[in-house]
């Protein structure tokens, strides 16, 4: 940050000495964060042509925490760019106590940031919150680029990742509840009419004021809205029927959830095999994906891998993606899983825990998975395990401490409610193999009469075995 010019003065009267430092700071340049441009070397310019990268200056205002917070949330918007396809030309902060209500940034550093996309040749701004419409239109009237704020990047990133119908459903939801409040027309867009010859010739009798291009286009995106809604709830009761065939068969489900790039699809390939697309980059998976899991002592539960989450998450995604989260809240065990090389994986685990309080999920167990063991700091791992001490440290990519991680789960699965001791007939071979699926054997034994077996079971097959008995 910019150094105070001149000495120090009194504060006015009912101002303290923090807010006089930070008005003084407000009327400062922008500060610079270096080492945010995106290194291209390894590209070719035919490469480069191909791409067609956008390229972008970042901007954000600090309003809290320190200096380093700062950093770290321009450093993730970077990430986000260059997931969405972007060039970062440079970054830029500014100390405020919040956000202009008119430009984001003050007004007067407007045009710094102007000069500073000229000097560059940046046609796109990022600002690192999510702009009104009015400080959205009077940013890109006064640098003459494309502005975009950082819910528009996440949502442009979704629709690039989503692959299944509900996926691009829900996506595209979530964009069109983003758009409907910052619709816009230019000129003579806005008071364009739909009466008489622009109404198809209707003539004498058939004119009239009509709709404005903004009415149009309004009534058109909540059309879709109204279609998409529609879509998903279809595809919610699909999904609420595969649930109840699970609940059923009283299959537990353990769902792995946390900050996006953490390693979730990495952490599912390594426990079933799945072959999920892993990738180094920010929302890699938009589509859940759900695999079979067996635990040591025959007990079969399902894994389930989630979109991953961020700070500041967009609430259009969390509606739109409500019928998704809500195999989160409704799940028996949550693998929460952390970057342990992220310099600040403490932030990640509260971003993360504050989307598991909006989506109702906060009273579901968990388990603290950090990852990435084999390239974190030994010491930054042994503090977070000292503020979380259910956790297990485990590596991905190396298999480290995968049996642990196992083991904990086994030990968090919900058990089974009813104890039987019984004697199956060797005719009802089904129900002991129920019992291999849902319950925990204590002890089996080939009679004469039967199976004699000793096992924790669910009450519905406790009642069946039971009757098998007699």
């Amino acid at each position: 940050m910019a150094e105070l010019n001149g000495g120090a003065r009194a504060a006015p009267q009912g101002r303290s000495d923090t807010d006089v430092e930070l008005a003084l700071d407000e009327r400062s340049t922008l500060r610079r964060v270096p080492g945010l441009s995106t290194e291209l070397q390894d590209i070719s310019e035919v490469e480069y042509r191909r791409l067609r990268l956008e390229r972008v200056v970042l901007v954000g205002v600090w309003t809290s925490g320190s200096a380093v917070d700062a950093e770290n949330s321009l450093i993730e918007l970077k990430l986000l760019a260059e997931t969405a396809g972007s060039e970062v030309l440079d970054a830029l902060v500014q100390r405020r106590q919040k956000p202009d209500p008119a430009t984001f940034i003050g007004r007067g550093k407007v045009d710094e940031l102007r000069d500073v996309a000229a000097a560059t040749g940046a046609d796109t701004i990022i600002c690192d919150g999510e702009l009104a419409p009015s400080q959205l239109r009077n940013l890109e009237d006064r640098t003459k680029v494309k502005v975009v704020d950082r819910t528009a990047l996440i949502l442009d990133i979704f629709a690039q990742h989503a692959k299944s119908a509900e996926g691009k459903a829900q996506v595209e939801l979530a964009q069109l509840r983003y758009q409907t409040q910052r619709l816009r027309g230019w000129g003579g867009q806005l008071s364009r009419q739909a009466g008489g010859r622009a109404a198809g010739g209707e003539g004498i009798g058939g004119r009239g004021p009509g709709e404005t291009k903004l009415e149009t286009d309004r009534r058109r995106i909540n059309h879709r809205i109204a279609r998409l809604r529609r879509e998903l709830e279809q595809l919610r009761t699909t999904r609420a029927t595969k649930k109840a065939e699970r609940l059923r068969q009283h299959i537990p489900s353990v769902v792995i959830a946390g900050y996006t790039n953490a390693g979730k699809s990495s952490l599912l390939n390594r426990l079933t095999g799945a072959g999920v697309l892993v990738e180094d980059a920010l929302f890699a998976t938009v589509d859940p994906t759900t695999r079979r899991a067996q635990a040591s002592d025959g007990r079969v539960y399902t894994l389930s891998d989630t979109v991953g989450f961020v700070r500041h998450l967009p609430h259009q995604l969390i509606q739109a993606f409500r019928s998704t989260l809500e195999e989160v809240a409704e799940s028996d065990l949550i693998l929460h899983v952390v970057d342990g090389s992220h310099p600040d994986p403490e932030g990640q685990i509260a971003a993360v825990r504050e989307v598991f309080g909006e989506i109702g999920a906060s009273h579901v167990p968990e388990i603290i998975v950090v990852n990435k063991a084999d390239v974190a700091d030994p010491l930054a791992v042994k503090q977070l395990l000292a503020r979380e001490p259910h956790a297990v440290v485990v590596s991905a990519h190396s298999g480290e401490g995968i049996d642990e991680l196992l083991l904990a789960i086994e030990a968090d699965l919900p058990r089974p409610a009813e104890r039987v001791d019984v004697v199956v007939p060797y005719a009802r071979g089904d129900l002991v193999n129920q019992v291999h699926l849902q319950g925990e054997i204590e002890s089996l034994d080939h009679t004469a009469d039967g199976t004699h077996l000793v096992a924790l079971v669910p009450e519905e097959l406790a009642a069946a075995l039971t009757a098998a008995a007699r």
